[in-house]
């Protein structure tokens, strides 16, 4: 039995000696990783001498196992062109998100920061007030028109309209007050 075994190893080692380096070098011709075709013929040398005996005694064992190496390599390569496809997705979804990112910061303007929530603070304050001061608040900003146009067309004083903006605006700045930089471009671009 020991016999056999060491009669084994010196066989296993000999077709390791013979063919290491013309297949090897095959293999190496397609994966180009030294380290990977050695690995490779090692796997298919061990897979020829696990199956040696359900083999025909006529087998050709450099075919057999330079088949075998073909077969890994392919396998390797497949494997390698399915890692290189994902990582081709993953690098596109990132330039995606990358070009969305700069794209954002390059359409950033002060004027858009936080439009929204400020649109809903300053409807929900206006919502608040009494009519008679939304109603001045909203000829001042929206429509435009100056303090004694808005004392004429409601018949009240001057006074009385900057009382009812002053107000608002005291309440407004309350309510914005984490947006206040915002509030400022608000209130002037009104």
């Amino acid at each position: 039995m020991e016999e056999t075994t060491h009669r084994d190893s010196a066989l296993f080692a000999k077709l390791f000696e013979q063919y290491k380096e013309p297949f090897t070098r095959f293999a190496n011709s397609f994966v180009r990783d030294t380290v990977v075709a050695e690995s490779l013929f090692v796997d298919a040398l061990v897979d020829y001498w696990q199956r040696r005996e359900l083999l025909p005694q006529n087998t050709n064992v450099p075919g057999y196992v330079l088949t075998s190496l073909r077969n890994k390599a392919l396998n390797y390569l497949r494997h390698q062109r399915i890692k290189e496809n994902a990582s081709d997705y993953m690098m596109r979804q990132a330039r995606v998100e990358l070009d969305f990112r700069i794209n954002s910061l390059e359409n950033f303007t002060i004027e858009n920061l936080f439009t929204d929530d400020i649109e809903q603070i300053v409807s929900r304050t206006l919502n608040s007030v009494p009519e008679q001061t939304r109603r001045i608040f909203i000829m001042s900003r929206y429509e435009h028109l100056r303090n004694s146009e808005i004392a004429e067309q409601l018949g009240i004083s001057i006074k009385t309209v900057e009382f009812h903006i002053t107000k608002i605006l005291k309440i407004l700045r309350v309510n914005l007050k984490d947006y206040i930089l915002c509030f400022l471009i608000f209130i002037s671009a009104l």
